[in-house]
């Protein structure tokens, strides 16, 4: 189903969510819009990934709305929930692959979930995924412990793009990789996501990442969110733990390379 432009493909409204006595998210509120990438940044155990799996149903919420492609999820039917889930597609932290499935038999796994198709055409298009993030068929044969970290990354990510999403979640997609690596991957997901027109909502704490693929930042601090924009506001902030992460030495060293590379 086709939604307006100006409708957020995600919108979170007064979102809390907690464990026990410890309140993670505080009445969260945020939109990603259609085709941008938004970068969730805050601090070790801020609620970053919390927020992305509440989002995307795998932690309940106390209290708050989620609506994904105009649809309040609260309200769905588990049918038209699972018609919803098909539009968006998930890269998780450490790619959580199938150890015992091969590359192909990975990418495939949610094309047999949701889709009947003929076996030579799941092979047909799990290898086309694996093309698009640069992979070769060589690779389909190989198991999960055979792979690199970057090559993990890049099977999990075109394992969400198996069903041709909208929306796609990554949840600190260049964490563990070189900085070589990390840069192709966030040359890979901007590439893509103007290529496929996606909606990108990205968990990360990599600054570089930050500076080169995100389009807008929210950071996510003492379970609110406490400051929304481009980087060019970002480096303004006059906000503790934004001014220190983006202004810090390493943000600052990072800002300067990069204003010196455009030169």
């Amino acid at each position: 189903m086709a939604i307006a432009a100006d409708i957020p493909r995600i919108r979170v409204r007064d979102c809390v969510v907690g464990f026990g006595d410890r309140v993670v998210l505080d009445h969260v509120s945020i939109d990603v819009m259609a085709g941008e990438i938004l970068g969730l940044v805050g601090g070790s155990g801020s609620g970053k990934s919390v927020l992305m799996r509440t989002i995307i149903g795998l932690i309940p919420k106390r209290s708050g709305t989620i609506e994904i492609m105009g649809q309040n999820q609260d309200t769905l039917s588990d049918e038209d929930r699972q018609i919803t889930q098909r539009r968006f597609g998930v890269l998780f932290q450490h790619g959580a692959l199938f150890s015992s499935l091969t590359v192909l038999q990975n990418v495939q796994f949610p094309m047999r979930e949701f889709l009947r198709l003929p076996e030579h055409l799941l092979a047909e298009i799990a290898a086309t995924k694996l093309a698009m993030v640069g992979l070769s068929r060589k690779d389909a044969d190989k198991f999960p412990s055979e792979l690199s970290g970057g090559m993990t990354k890049r099977v999990a990510l075109a394992r969400a793009l198996a069903l041709d999403p909208e929306l796609v979640f990554l949840d600190e997609p260049t964490s563990g990789l070189d900085p070589i690596s990390a840069g192709e991957f966030d040359a890979l997901i901007r590439t893509l996501q103007q290529t496929l027109g996606l909606t990108v909502f990205m968990v990360t704490h990599d600054l570089n990442s930050l500076h080169m693929v995100c389009d807008r930042i929210a950071v996510l601090a003492q379970g609110k969110i406490a400051a929304d924009g481009p980087i060019s506001e970002m480096m303004l902030s006059e906000h503790p733990w934004v001014k220190s992460y983006f202004r810090g030495p390493r943000g600052q060293l990072i800002s300067q390379r990069l204003q010196h590379a455009s030169v």
